[in-house]
């Protein structure tokens, strides 16, 4: 594994005590403001989930929390017991539906054997499920990806990046390890191999060709303290390197915004009509 280059600013780490309550009121108030008291989690047996799970219960309530646990067949049967763990250490309600007839059933009648293809349509089928609870329960769906799946594209457009509300998205992978701890999240948990468990053998890593820790300091230097090329070599990182996330960041801007509409009238929805001050004039 390569050496991670020192960060001079210490910008990975976090006051965790201040994000935590950061975090439980962004999801309190926006979940309040707009209307919802629950919240519905897709809980994978995966840090992030877990985190969003802990943050969702701390600010809404256990009673309003749901976990739903979302396995297709072939998923590995570690990451539900892992799910389980988290749901019965956080004493929300829970709910398990298996995909696997739902994927299959698309997947075989056309023919979808690409593993990736079939790796997105589960991740949209497990959307889906969830935004029906969701309308079931008269609840937000509460995001789980974080700012290095982002950044990077490592996501399902309308898949696992759909949410109502993340509380993640601006915390980097490392950073989501470092609220884990402080959360309480099983350390079996943290310290597990991070995987979207699609297939067999998967793991985000090994998809991306990148480890988390190094790309996450490169990420912090090229994106929050905008450092130009010629310094982020001087900190240690390759040319190679830097081209390939800058590639993977203009590759994947289109999963970061909602869709584009065409600009026709004097008002046009998210471009002039998208502030408070517009709703209901």
């Amino acid at each position: 594994m390569e050496s991670v280059p020192k960060d001079p600013n210490g910008g990975l780490e976090l006051n965790m005590d201040l994000v935590k309550e950061l975090l439980v009121g962004f999801v309190r108030d926006e979940t309040q403001s707009a209307g919802f008291q629950k919240g519905v989690v897709g809980v994978s047996g995966g840090v992030d989930s877990a985190v969003s799970a802990c943050l969702a219960s701390e600010a809404l309530g256990k009673e309003n929390t749901l976990g739903v646990i979302l396995p297709y067949k072939t998923s590995s049967p570690q990451s539900v017991k892992d799910a389980q763990v988290v749901i019965d250490r956080l004493g929300i309600r829970s709910e398990l539906v298996d995909i696997s007839p739902m994927v299959d059933a698309y997947c075989d009648r056309w023919k979808v054997t690409d593993r990736v293809r079939r790796g997105n349509v589960m991740a949209r089928v497990r959307m889906i499920v969830l935004y029906d609870i969701s309308a079931r329960e008269q609840a937000l769906v509460i995001g789980t990806s974080n700012k290095t799946e982002l950044l990077v594209g490592y996501g399902t457009l309308y898949g696992d990046t759909a949410s109502a509300i993340n509380p993640l998205g601006d915390l980097y992978k490392t950073q989501v390890w470092q609220l884990a701890r402080a959360l309480g999240v099983p350390q079996s948990i943290v310290e597990k191999t991070p995987t979207a468990d699609l297939w067999e053998g998967q793991s985000d890593e090994g998809e991306l060709g990148l480890v988390y820790a190094r790309l996450d300091s490169l990420l912090y230097h090229l994106v929050d303290e905008r450092r130009t090329d010629q310094e982020l070599v001087s900190l240690g990182f390759e040319q190679e390197l830097i081209d390939k996330v800058k590639g993977l960041i203009r590759k994947s801007q289109f999963k970061r915004r909602l869709p584009l509409i065409a600009k026709v009238s004097n008002r046009t929805i998210d471009v002039d009509f998208r502030y408070l001050r517009d709703w209901g004039t």
